[in-house]
């Protein structure tokens, strides 16, 4: 359930971001449409990049931690016959495969290359990530000219779908290949990487040249906004509406939801034990706070402050 902005926001916002807008552009704008600077977001998009982003307000910006591992789903456009210094258009490209070797590329090939990114994948980021070498972030070390080396990481490709293949030349003459996908993928995977791995292996190249995040975990940008035309206070959803999307969820009465706040270990008689994340939601629908089960008693992963909510 949507509702309004208050003086005190807080809740989620999902936000269609556009091509040319950066993550903090997105977060700047809302800071100032919504008059607080307390707002985050789950998870980077390239500028580049459109589709959604999550935003947090509030004291909602601690389910941030938990909505940035889920799972993604992207639908993009990979060209092959060519590699770029970025992994994607944004950067320089590095030669072109001559025009033979890129007409024994065949549709076979290419969703045999697909196939093979498939499933649990040892994976190698782009060199222009945000990953962090020794204190400092790659893509700040590769625009400074230093070598960067990146170690593979597994990351777990659910699904990975050519949805067309278009074969064409540029305005120079150059062949190239453009295959629009849809990949359904963990956290932390880098499409940009998987266009690169793709052209690799079918020794022609390839770079990332649209890419459109659609979903994120239960989220979907067909429910976001967009934010080129918001002009006043965003439409939040509410934190326990979110949370009850992401965690199994017990509802509290009045003295246990007051305890919990307090930090106290609550007596939660028949619930499973659970290792996991549970939303303890108090009377209003007010989420008080992320708990683990054991021998009936809660403990508290997070308390959220009691601040007034979107309305």
């Amino acid at each position: 359930m949507a509702s309004s902005l208050t003086s005190a926001p807080n809740g989620i916002l999902l936000v269609d971001k556009p091509q040319g807008f950066t993550s903090h552009d997105a977060v700047a704008r809302v800071r100032r449409l919504a008059g607080t600077r307390k707002v985050g977001h789950a998870g980077t998009l390239d500028p580049m990049a459109t589709g959604l982003l999550i935003m947090g307000l509030g004291p909602s910006t601690r389910l941030l931690t938990y909505i940035v591992g889920l799972s993604k789903e992207y639908l993009a456009t990979i060209r092959l016959g060519s590699s770029s210094t970025t992994d994607d258009a944004e950067g320089e490209l590095l030669g072109f495969a001559p025009q033979a070797q890129l007409s024994k590329v065949t549709e076979e090939d290419i969703l045999a290359g697909v196939h093979s990114l498939t499933g649990e994948i040892e994976q190698i980021p782009s060199s222009v990530s945000a990953i962090k070498v020794n204190g400092k972030r790659a893509y700040d070390l590769a625009r400074a000219g230093e070598s960067v080396e990146l170690k593979a990481r597994p990351v777990t490709i659910y699904s990975f779908e050519v949805n067309n293949i278009e074969f064409g030349q540029d305005d120079a003459g150059n062949g190239f290949i453009d295959v629009q996908v849809r990949v359904e993928c963990s956290s932390g995977t880098y499409i940009r990487a998987l266009a690169r791995d793709v052209g690799f292996k079918l020794g022609v190249g390839g770079h990332l040249t649209a890419l459109r995040r659609t979903r994120i975990g239960d989220f979907h940008v067909m429910d976001a906004v967009d934010i080129e035309s918001m002009a006043g206070a965003p439409q939040l959803q509410k934190p326990s509406d979110v949370a009850r999307r992401i965690f199994p969820a017990i509802d509290l009465n009045e003295t246990q939801a007051l305890e919990l706040s307090q930090g106290k270990r609550v007596l939660l008689e028949g619930y499973p034990d659970s290792a996991e994340p549970v939303a303890a939601i108090g009377p209003q629908d007010r989420l008080i706070g992320l708990i683990t089960v054991k021998k009936n008693l809660s403990r508290v992963v997070v308390n959220f402050p009691t601040e007034t909510e979107s309305s």
